[in-house]
């Protein structure tokens, strides 16, 4: 679950940043406010509601169709891009004033193959260090989510859920409620 959704919301962080960042304008304006109002939220209660809300009445896009009790539910409570996207948008606005940009546009180059070969790698570095903090955020979201009930469902297995399970029999076997809690 972490990885998946850390991969989710890094191709959709970047996406949105480098569109942000190379277009500017409305479309960044636009953008940067959708992120602004994301970010206003607490992660915890963003993550709570749009779990829920998935959960209850599950997802259907076309043809695919998700349940309310599905592993997927997780992955898709994305509440982690802006964390990722208004640093790319940064890096990729102070990148497309760099003299290779131009060189890259004064050739012919669109806008596509601009942000893809000449911004895309540059923002790699930053890409690499942030797919890991987001695996982990991931990790702590799922976990949470599963002990308020809104994530992992039973008969599958969650850190949040062996913690919530544990928490029953903290009298008595503190261990089921500290070991996994020492895991997260």
């Amino acid at each position: 679950i972490g990885i998946s959704a850390a991969l989710i919301t890094t191709l959709l962080a970047v996406l949105v940043g480098m569109v942000a960042g190379y277009f500017r304008g409305w479309v960044d304006g636009v953008i940067a406010r959708i992120l602004d109002i994301i970010w206003a939220y607490p992660v915890i209660l963003l993550g709570v509601a749009l779990g829920v809300a998935l959960a209850v009445g599950g997802l259907q896009i076309g043809p695919i169709t998700i349940e309310g009790d599905s592993l997927a539910i997780p992955i898709l409570v994305i509440v982690y891009v802006p964390y990722m996207a208004r640093p790319i948008r940064g890096q990729v606005l102070s990148l497309r004033e760099k003299e290779f940009v131009e060189a890259a546009r004064a050739q012919g180059a669109g806008p596509l193959r601009i942000i893809f070969s000449e911004i895309l790698p540059n923002i790699a570095s930053t890409i690499t260090v942030f797919f890991p903090l987001m695996v982990a955020n991931a990790i702590l979201l799922e976990a949470a989510l599963s002990f308020l009930g809104a994530g992992v469902q039973e008969p599958n297995p969650s850190w949040g859920t062996m913690i919530s399970d544990g928490v029953d029999l903290l009298i008595t076997a503190q261990h089921l409620a500290i070991v996994p809690g020492l895991m997260l």
